[in-house]
């Protein structure tokens, strides 16, 4: 069944011309969308430049402490497998909910844990906020077709690009004053917040089918042999994974190689977000227009170009912090173009089944994201300076070039394009 023609997707335009804000009998306004979306991304970076300080307060290894960013992907793609299937059985809002509350509690957990291994049991935990990123996408994929939700999930994530753009620099801010712990109690307060508004607004959207969760699952199989959604999420996962590859290492690049304290760090650890702001907002003013495949492509291209340009100044002995954290605003650029674009693209295999898609594509790019994390994290060493995690980010950027260009020339074969 096409939702986006059916009298589900007329009805759902009816409703959507009448949202009402903290009215949950309509749809969601955009704000909640934007701050669903964003808290799960500031959960993710917030306390990033406190690593280097919360390896020193646990008496442990950088390489275990950065497991916190390594960890928390690995659970936060499994749960997308899950959380898809079960928010087209039942719906977005409880899962949301849900998700929300659980995220509170394992943030307690992480603010009082007693040593490394508490912390980072809770921290997994903490990954049960991905319900709030991964559905806000679906949400906009059940209201809308898709080259308008490649434009409307641009125009979502442009906004939730500030949070995280400036995440880093208030997270080290709050540790310089209080401690690393600080952060966490950020999030719970903002997750406690959300979570109210989520609950006040979030009214629901997804094509109830009434199939059971065995039967949900049994779609897997059906997105995983189309090719064309395939294309999507692999150009998504390898240029986003040069973002995943610089969470793992950037903090050290900047304390070790720089000797950046934390506020400088978080300051200039938060770069790539102006340039996925800008980038966002070239999705939603453009996609409509150029198509997402074109999109796409010329965000990988600005993704890797700023990559080689920063990787040859450190071959050439001129890199320093405004070269490395700088030039990374290219690859926030290029992610903040690939990621609407390919998201729509892929949530458009089986409109019916957004949730699903959504949450296998994002598992996918969260899974890929989480190695490349751990790898950065284990390559890195003070003798290795930054090179090491340049050249895992640039290897993923190329990686994400050419699967977009196998993806158009298919697309050409076949006189779609």
């Amino acid at each position: 069944m096409d939702f986006t023609t059916g009298p589900f997707y007329a009805s759902l335009m009816n409703r959507e011309n009448k949202v009402r804000f903290l009215d949950r009998t309509t749809p969601p306004h955009i704000i909640t969308l934007i701050l669903l979306a964003g808290l799960s991304a500031l959960a993710m970076n917030i306390f990033l430049p406190s690593l280097p300080g919360m390896t020193a307060w646990f008496d442990t290894e950088y390489r275990l402490i950065q497991l916190s960013v390594a960890l928390y992907l690995g659970v936060n793609a499994g749960l997308q497998l899950l959380m898809g299937p079960i928010s087209d059985r039942w719906g977005r809002r409880p899962v949301i909910i849900g998700g929300l509350s659980l995220f509170l509690i394992a943030t307690l957990g992480c603010i009082f844990a007693p040593n490394v291994y508490v912390f980072l049991t809770f921290r997994m935990v903490q990954a049960s906020v991905v319900v709030a990123m991964v559905l806000s996408r679906a949400i906009v994929r059940d209201m809308v077709p898709q080259d308008r939700a490649a434009s409307m999930i641009g125009y979502v994530t442009m906004g939730m690009a500030v949070v995280p753009m400036v995440g880093p620099a208030f997270g080290g801010v709050l540790d310089n004053l209080f401690g690393w712990q600080a952060n966490f109690w950020a999030l719970f307060a903002l997750g406690a917040l959300i979570l109210w508004l989520a609950w006040s607004d979030l009214g629901e959207t997804a094509p109830l089918s009434g199939r059971t969760l065995a039967q949900q699952f049994r779609e897997y199989p059906e997105l995983l042999t189309s090719r064309r959604f395939w294309g999507y999420a692999l150009a998504s996962g390898f240029s986003s994974g040069s973002f995943f590859a610089y969470l793992g290492g950037a903090p050290f690049v900047g304390a070790e190689v720089f000797g950046l304290e934390p506020a400088k760090l978080g300051l200039f650890f938060g770069a790539p977000a102006i340039g996925y702001f800008l980038g966002n907002f070239a999705s939603g003013r453009y996609s409509t227009r150029i198509g997402v495949n074109r999109m796409v492509l010329w965000g990988t291209l600005a993704n890797a170009g700023g990559i080689t340009v920063n990787l040859t100044l450190f071959y050439l002995g001129l890199g320093t912090p405004l070269t490395f954290f700088g030039l990374m605003t290219l690859m926030g650029l290029g992610n903040g173009m690939v990621i609407p674009n390919a998201t729509a693209g892929a949530l458009s295999v089986r409109p019916e089944l957004a949730g699903t898609a959504s949450g296998l594509a994002g598992a996918l790019m969260i899974g890929l994201g989480a190695a490349l994390s751990a790898l950065a994290g284990l390559l890195l060493t003070p003798e290795s300076g930054a090179f090491a995690l340049l050249g895992i980010m640039l290897s993923t950027a190329l990686a994400a070039i050419m699967t977009i260009l196998m993806v158009m020339r298919r697309e050409r074969r076949l006189g779609l394009s």
